[in-house]
């Protein structure tokens, strides 16, 4: 048997000057998810997240509350900690920058890095961001202010130690054109090679205690503290027992890093080339993910649209939400919440889909086989389905590894409408009405069983709840060999006939729509912008001018770049007939993200040439602004168990 890969997944540890956000909750569920799909693929896994807690920011936050920094950082590092079970976060260790061991790694690098040459002492003037933590340059100014904090920085002239940083910027760029996966999405490595393409300064790794004195003191001058991004990057070694330690030998060569795209400078930059000062070997990988926005627009807390993990348990469910922020979130790009759209996800792919494939087969194996699996037909065999798992299984195993998790669920749930069709196709209901087919009404029911096996073990790392529950169901225990790895229970047919089915609850109770709206606009009317309400009866139409607007569903099956356009995409769709529509969506999406999507489309405008191609219809998008206001579409999309050809009604 071949030795098992190692991964080590972490998530940023975050700041603790906020508490628990949805931004923190999706890293953590993304990076849990990616630990679990790994177990499942059979690798050896290790899962950090934790808190970074030194910094200037910690202290004017404890000072507002009139609190010491210690008393401040222990309280909100226990607020994630008691956060990330109501999410099902199963990680290995929970580390803060204020751990013991950590301090003595830190202190560790810095000194092997000053015995290296390659940190020295100087003066610097520059423009300080307390929000930023970091000496800010003239043509990062917004009229004079940070952009990101909208405030005057201070000029402040002070002797500090550097890192030689500039040293590395070619080694640098070399691993990143010789190791194209070091970060991804692509968009964003080259977005490291674009700013490497200019000379990279030096960098300031202390501060005067004198001026801050909550930090880790330089080993090698008490009179600083260590400047707050070299202190915590660190944490990836800390957790594995750097230096020397078993596990860092073990685990070290398969790390990968997951953040935001707002911390894309110091993982890509800072700590590459502190690893390198250091003479450690640099991590595998690093993902980077967009911003969520809130019914289109960026969280803030002064605009009050933060949302607490908590809440989202409270008002959908733990699984509904890892779902929906897994399948909702292109990774790399930004995206959207609403009420209305987890809502969507939760009574169209969960109840109506997932959950109605699995009651009615469970229910028919009741009725019919008194709730005990029946055996197949041996010379009776339903190919179709059978690929159908085999194409699931792979585009499964390839998106989750790639972290296009919009792309692995996609796969999913084509094959939970597969599945959904052969019971409508197969009609059970009337092959046990005829005693000469109940060969044939075993191998039917045998194979939604079978169906129901496969998807449990595949969404296990995304609903773990929900997994086991469908298990448990199926009569399948829990520690079932299996169920335990793709390599194990990836094959189909490996369901053992007489097994006994147990009753479970619906697995997604519907959300009641009005409900949540008359909840929302309740609350809406309370803050309606700042207290204007506009009706704009002007845009009015009557009803026969609407009924003219011929909308169908339609799958994109193929994209590509329009030449010499910037902006348009030539798509090949199928509603049901195979039409070629051209649309402006190149800023917003790839063409390989798009193949697969169920969409919306006007389906009898009149065809128009554009860029000298015949365009035969028309997608439904909204627009929206992202994080960077910059001007963004998002596709109107459906359930991909709605055949394409469906007219909207």
């Amino acid at each position: 048997m071949s030795e098992r890969a190692t991964t080590y997944i972490t998530t940023p540890i975050y700041y603790v000057n906020a508490q628990p956000h949805l931004g923190h909750a999706y890293s953590t569920v993304v990076a849990d998810t990616y630990s679990r799909f790994c177990k499942l693929r059979g690798d050896d896994v290790r899962f950090q997240t934790g808190t970074d807690e030194h910094g200037d920011k910690i202290v004017e936050a404890a000072a507002k509350e009139n609190i010491e920094p210690r008393q401040y950082v222990d309280r909100i590092a226990n607020l994630f900690k008691d956060t990330w079970p109501l999410l099902d976060i199963d990680y290995d260790r929970f580390i803060r920058t204020t751990d013991d061991d950590h301090v003595a790694v830190v202190k560790h690098i810095l000194q092997t890095v000053h015995d290296g040459g390659d940190i020295y002492f100087d003066e610097y003037s520059g423009l300080y961001c307390t929000g930023c933590e970091r000496f800010l340059i003239e043509r990062e100014l917004v009229e004079g202010k940070c952009p990101d904090h909208l405030v005057e920085p201070k000029e402040i002239t002070e002797q500090n130690y550097f890192f030689k940083m500039s040293r590395y910027q070619e080694q640098l760029i070399d691993h990143l054109k010789n190791n194209p996966e070091f970060v991804t999405p692509e968009r964003y490595r080259n977005e490291v090679l674009s700013f490497l393409s200019d000379p990279l300064d030096d960098l300031c790794i202390s501060r005067p205690a004198s001026r801050l004195n909550w930090g880790i003191r330089l080993p090698f001058d008490e009179n600083f503290v260590t400047y707050v991004w070299f202190d915590a990057l660190i944490n990836y070694l800390t957790g594995i027992g750097f230096p020397g330690g078993e596990m860092f030998e073990r685990y070290w060569a398969g790390a990968e890093h997951l953040i935001a795209k707002d911390i894309l400078k110091p993982h890509a930059i800072y700590w590459p080339t502190m690893l390198m000062a250091a003479g450690v070997p640099l991590y595998k990988k690093l993902h980077v993910h967009g911003y969520w926005n809130v019914d289109e627009t960026k969280m803030s807390k002064s605009l009050g649209n933060v949302i607490q993990p908590a809440q989202l348990v409270q008002d959908y469910g733990v699984d509904t939400f890892r779902y929906f922020s897994l399948r909702e979130m292109s990774f790399g790009l930004d995206a959207s919440f609403s009420s209305s759209a987890i809502i969507a996800r939760n009574n169209a792919d969960l109840a109506n889909d997932l959950g109605n494939l699995f009651s009615r087969s469970v229910s028919m194996i009741d009725k019919y086989c008194a709730s005990i699996l029946p055996g197949p037909d041996a010379t009776d065999r339903d190919d179709q389905l059978q690929n159908n798992a085999a194409e699931m299984i792979g585009a499964y195993r390839t998106h989750m590894g790639d972290f296009k998790f919009h792309l692995g669920l996609q796969a999913v749930w084509e094959f939970v409408g597969a599945a959904n069709r052969y019971i409508v196709q197969n009609e059970p209901w009337s092959l046990a009405k005829d005693d000469s087919m109940r060969p044939r009404l075993q191998t039917v029911l045998y194979n939604l069983g079978e169906s129901l096996r496969l998807l449990a073990l595949l969404l296990k790392p995304v609903m773990p709840r929900t997994a086991a529950k469908m298990m448990d169901g199926l009569g399948i225990d829990s520690a079932s060999a299996m169920m335990q790895t793709l390599e194990q229970g990836g094959d189909w047919g490996l369901s053992i006939p007489g097994t006994k089915l147990r009753k479970v609850d619906n697995l997604f109770p519907r959300i009641d729509v009005k409900k949540q709206a008359a909840d929302h606009k309740s609350q809406a009317r309370k803050t309606k912008n700042g207290g204007t309400e506009t009706k704009k009866k002007d845009s009015l139409i009557g009803f026969d001018k609407f009924k003219d607007i011929e909308l169908r569903v339609a799958e994109i099956v193929a994209a590509e770049p329009v030449p010499k356009s910037t902006k348009l995409l030539k798509l090949k769709v199928v509603a049901p007939e195979e039409r070629t529509i051209v649309s402006g969506i190149a800023g917003s999406y790839r063409p390989e993200e798009l193949v697969g999507e169920r969409v919306i489309i006007v389906a009898n405008l009149k065809p128009a040439k554009l860029m000298g191609i015949l365009s035969e219809g028309m997608l439904l998008t909204a627009e929206f602004k992202d994080s960077d206001g910059n001007d963004r579409l998002t596709l109107a999309s459906v359930s991909t168990a709605v055949k394409p050809g469906t007219k909207l009604a």
